[in-house]
């Protein structure tokens, strides 16, 4: 079986989530190659079709496994491979992506939502399928902290807290962190040094985390937080707004807290996680089934099925091409 993945690369990577998990697909046995569109906007994307036409041609794909909904609608312009589209959350939280994305939906042989929540934007959607995507456990929260060497961003002396992305990001709404980690600050009489997880390799996000004091996250929206997957497979203690699946994620565990998003709320929490060394977020997580593994067979039952309905239907596109 051969997959394409068809993706945004206007950052000039695959999304570290995105990678992990089509690697995952490929240790399955499945092929597997990319297709990074790099533009902005309908206009933008356009631009890129002779180029996946040729793409297509060339490698002649079974499915096509699209990430977020305008790359879902992008590669529906071609109705000669069966299309895949992983819904993540923004696609559909945003007013105006979401137009774009419930076309997408329509034309897509098969759409996968990373968290249940998500749906709340498609009320009349029946059996949604629900595929978060996996955590990369060989990489978070395999070593000890002990054993792995202390990040410069880790200052000696203070509460390291690890925010969970860029503060640039206006969704991930740091203002409010800022904000909690100042209360924190007065409730512990100990300074907070709240640090920005931006431009960080796989390796030394693990290393963060495991070295940090907390992970916070005050995000706006979520679809299913993978900062949140890798702080439990790290056995971190979190705190954490009531977005996307989290509260699904941390179950009960001991340590994770998750709240509304007020600042008297959130701080209280911090100060009450700051009283965990580590948690058993690992065990948690890997019982849902959210390691990498578990989700590549979930992800490829999923592509064997899409391509056993074409057969039925008459709709294979190498029955056709034969």
């Amino acid at each position: 079986m051969n997959i394409l993945i068809v993706h945004s690369k206007n950052a000039g990577i695959v999304s570290p989530f995105i990678l992990e998990q089509a690697e995952s697909i490929r240790k399955t046995g499945i092929a597997v190659e990319y297709f990074g569109i790099v533009g902005k906007g309908i206009t933008g994307y356009l631009k890129n079709m002779p180029a996946f036409r040729r793409m297509i041609r060339e490698y002649s794909p079974d499915l096509i496994h699209a990430h977020y909904g305008l790359s879902g609608l992008f590669a529906n312009l071609q109705r000669e491979i069966p299309v895949i589209t992983t819904f993540h959350g923004s696609d559909l939280a945003d007013r105006r992506a979401r137009q774009f994305s419930l076309l997408a939906r329509r034309l897509s042989a098969a759409s996968v939502f990373v968290s249940q929540r998500m749906t709340q934007f498609l009320p009349r959607l029946q059996n949604p399928l629900i595929i978060p995507c996996g955590v990369d456990t060989a990489v978070f929260g395999q070593l000890q902290a002990e054993s792995l060497p202390k990040p410069p961003a880790i200052v000696p002396g203070r509460i390291n807290v690890l925010f969970s992305s860029a503060f640039s990001k206006p969704v991930k709404n740091a203002a409010l962190a800022h904000a909690v980690c100042r209360k924190a600050e007065a409730a512990t009489g100990k300074k907070i040094s709240l640090i920005e997880l931006k431009a960080y390799t796989r390796p030394e996000v693990n290393a963060l985390m495991m070295h940090a004091d907390c992970l916070l996250m005050t995000s706006l929206s979520e679809g299913s937080p993978q900062f949140i997957k890798e702080g439990m497979a790290c056995s971190r203690p979190i705190v954490s707004t009531d977005v996307g699946d989290v509260r699904w994620l941390t179950g009960d565990t001991a340590g994770c807290f998750v709240s509304a998003a007020d600042p008297e709320l959130l701080a209280g929490n911090l100060v009450k996680a700051l009283e965990f060394k580590e948690t058993r977020g690992r065990e948690h997580i890997l019982s849902l089934g959210l390691d990498l593994e578990s989700i590549a067979h979930r992800l490829t039952a999923l592509y064997e099925g899409v391509l056993h309905e074409k057969r039925k239907t008459g709709k294979n596109h190498h029955a056709e091409k034969h």
